[in-house]
């Protein structure tokens, strides 16, 4: 006998590439921070591994934004995903979501992608170490942990300036009052100006509070996410214990810094300027197959660059192999990527590249 509800699944599944989304609920988490739930109009099951990011893909005035979020539920909950959102001042998508992005509207992600991740290092004893909005992959890997009853021994410990800019504090509660292998320590740098109390950990996250905290902290796993000064600084108390670093993992990226884009228009005009002197015989050939365009190229070129000069635009948001989103498949020839976790290897055995970080290796072909 059959039963019906041992029916095979038949909704798609997730798979790094650019996705259409809506927009299904929003939820205020804090005073300055909210979390933005997605799901697509055709049963799709978000699987990715806890820790990893997608990219917006979005028009603000007029200009495409591209913009990397990291995941911040969890795959254990397959049906929907989620980015959770500070709103910076200045900021230009923060406060664009913050301000326009509601219930029902759609837009595109690419995405998942990332190293970043507890499924690639996985470990009995685990320490989690988060600053600020830091914290979303490091929920993502707990909410993950909790949900599938992993057995694994976890300290997270979380920074944050007030008592209310903490960031699921009651989920966080939640979950790490039901496992005592679950231990979680907060630590505000002050009190918050509407007088909160604040009865936990007070100033900033050194040694002997780590210390206090998670005395074994040197025979654990360790992730950590936050802002740059914070990662530094624990880089330095953790380098100055003798941790061994191939046991920590970190997570940062954002907008592609002013300096990475100078360097960028700089290599340009300065491989501009010097292809007018180089031996053409020793210049290689991209062709884009779909758009049957094709140019000649300085080895040092990317493929970027390449499609580019020939007025192509490949969507890109880091310019440093990191958000994926200039992924493209390579249909003949080779090339030496030096990316940053933004394609998986599964990718790459497929011909998949990351263009913005992909020198070629001799003539190529191209599928864009």
């Amino acid at each position: 006998m059959t039963m019906s509800f041992l029916n095979p699944v038949t909704t798609q599944t997730w798979t790094n590439g650019r996705h259409m989304v809506r927009c299904v609920k929003v939820i205020q988490e804090t005073w300055d921070t909210r979390t933005f739930c997605f799901m697509a109009e055709q049963p799709v099951m978000f699987f990715f591994k806890p820790g990893q990011f997608v990219t917006l893909e979005l028009e603000i005035d007029g200009q495409q934004v591209m913009r990397s979020y990291t995941i911040s539920s969890s795959p254990s909950v397959p049906y929907s995903f989620s980015i959770t959102v500070k709103r910076i001042p200045g900021g230009l998508v923060s406060n664009w979501l913050h301000d326009n992005l509601g219930v029902n509207d759609e837009l595109a992600v690419h995405g998942p992608v990332g190293n970043f991740n507890v499924i690639d290092y996985p470990a009995d004893k685990v320490l989690m170490l988060s600053g600020g909005v830091g914290i979303t992959p490091l929920m993502s890997m707990a909410r993950w942990f909790f949900d599938t009853n992993a057995a694994v021994d976890l300290q997270f410990v979380h920074s944050a300036r007030t008592p209310r800019d903490v960031i699921f504090h009651r989920e966080l509660e939640h979950i790490f009052s039901r496992i005592p292998e679950f231990r979680l320590h907060i630590v505000c740098e002050r009190s918050d100006e509407l007088g909160e109390a604040w009865a936990g950990f007070r100033g900033y996250l050194g040694l002997p509070m780590l210390e206090l905290m998670a005395p074994d902290f040197m025979e654990r796993e360790i992730f950590c996410c936050g802002p740059t000064p914070y990662m530094e600084a624990i880089k330095r108390l953790l380098r100055a214990k003798g941790f061994d670093m191939t046991h920590y993992h970190e997570e940062s990226f954002g907008a592609t810094p002013l300096a990475v884009q100078e360097e960028v228009i700089e290599h340009v005009e300065q491989a501009e300027a010097e292809a007018e002197e180089f031996d053409i015989a020793d210049m290689i050939s991209v062709e884009f197959r779909q758009s049957g365009k094709s140019v000649r190229i300085h080895p040092d070129d990317t493929v970027h660059n390449a499609a580019a000069k020939l007025g192509l635009h490949i969507p890109k948001a880091c310019g440093m192999g990191i958000c994926g989103t200039c992924r493209v498949p390579l249909t003949s020839g080779q090339v030496e990527m030096e990316h940053n976790g933004g394609i998986t290897d599964e990718d790459v055995a497929e011909g998949y590249i990351l263009s913005c970080c992909s020198k070629p290796l001799g003539d190529l072909v191209v599928e864009y």
